[in-house]
């Protein structure tokens, strides 16, 4: 047994797929939590020349093949380019959770950059995550009913699956009706910019969250992002007035597979076991989700680091491009009989059909 864990994550993984109710109070591996710490210092720092041309190029790759897609002719060819652009606008749009963890002070004009060149044009402004996400990885909140990105998707109805998923194609049309209409709508009728800010002003999937009203830095944020978002979606609708309704369809179609990438990854992230009860560190590092090497298809999948998502519960301050050699640090020092190992997953597919098969299971 290797010396950093004393019981092996066999009996972790074996009482987990047995649906034993291997989380919530578990113990934590305070060797485990401690070599994260440990094992990671020196990396622990995000380099803006990784973070700016990784994030301008997926950009900047999407804008022109959204172009092509609606230029070209030819079915395949629109197809074809749509793809490349659902992938790349996917992996700008990801930062979005970078910005949620890094300092501050870490990358200067980062935050500012990304909004105008991603968030505000594709109606996802960074105020939609920031304050929300870090609810999540509040130690008494995650995977209880006060989590804003929780739903214990295993244990519900197998129809929820296919509903939770297919949801997400209505989201550009969501998106334009929130700032082009809610939002001038709201800043007349109180009820309304109260109900908007609370339903409708966060990226979470628990239908029971209610977002408190903004404090502090983000508040001036919010009145600026939400002006943007509004002029823009009010540009959207308008060229159709001047370009007619074509280009304004090919995009919003291409944004739709965005962001059913986004939820298939959302359904894949967590294990979705728990039923409400707070959980300890290693309890939520288990009931999440890591896809490690070999392959390549959960970089195109979970981009931007979030192929190490349960990883990233452990160090949620590690950027990006440091959880690959942060994963291969601790597997290597801790071993495949570890609790580290118990998180490990071979892909998408083992994943959707392991919760798929949870639903379907009869619960007194």
């Amino acid at each position: 047994m290797n010396a950093h864990q004393p019981m092996p994550s066999d009996d972790f993984v074996a009482r987990r797929d047995a649906g034993a109710g291997w989380h919530a109070q578990m113990p934590d591996d305070k060797a485990m939590l401690r070599a994260a710490r440990d094992l990671t210092k020196d990396i622990a720092e995000a380099r803006p020349a990784i973070y700016w041309p990784d994030m301008i190029g997926s950009a900047l790759l999407g804008y022109v093949a959204i172009a092509a897609a609606i230029l070209v002719d030819g079915a395949l060819a629109k197809i074809a380019f749509g793809i490349v652009g659902a992938l790349a606008f996917y992996r700008a749009l990801m930062f979005i959770h970078e910005l949620t963890h890094i300092h501050k002070n870490a990358l200067p004009g980062f935050r500012l950059g990304w909004n105008l060149l991603v968030g505000i044009p594709l109606l996802v402004p960074s105020f939609m995550y920031e304050g929300v996400h870090t609810l999540h990885h509040k130690r008494t909140q995650y995977g209880t009913v006060e989590d804003p990105e929780y739903l214990p998707l295993a244990l519900m109805k197998p129809w929820s699956l296919p509903l939770f998923v297919l949801v997400s194609l209505l989201a550009p049309i969501g998106l334009i009706v929130r700032f082009g209409l809610l939002v001038p709508l709201g800043a007349i009728l109180p009820p309304v910019r109260k109900f908007v800010w609370q339903r409708a002003s966060s990226l979470s999937i628990n239908p029971e969250f209610r977002r408190r009203p903004p404090e502090g830095d983000i508040s001036k944020r919010v009145f600026w992002q939400e002006l943007g978002g509004m002029l823009w979606a009010w540009a959207l609708v308008g060229s159709v007035f001047w370009l007619g309704w074509a280009p304004l369809l090919t995009a919003g179609a291409i944004l739709s597979v965005t962001a059913l990438l986004n939820q298939l990854r959302t359904l894949v992230a967590h294990l979705w076991e728990n039923e409400g009860e707070a959980m300890t560190v290693t309890a939520q590092f288990l009931d999440s989700v890591n896809v490690p090497p070999p392959g390549y298809a959960a970089e195109i999948w979970a981009p931007v680091g979030l192929r190490y998502h349960a990883l990233h519960h452990l160090m949620p301050s590690m950027p990006y491009h440091s959880l690959p050699e942060a994963h291969r640090r601790l597997a290597r020092e801790l071993g495949t009989s570890s609790t580290y190992h118990g998180a490990n997953h071979k892909g998408m597919a083992t994943l959707v059909g392991r919760i798929a098969r949870s639903t379907m299971t009869p619960r007194g």
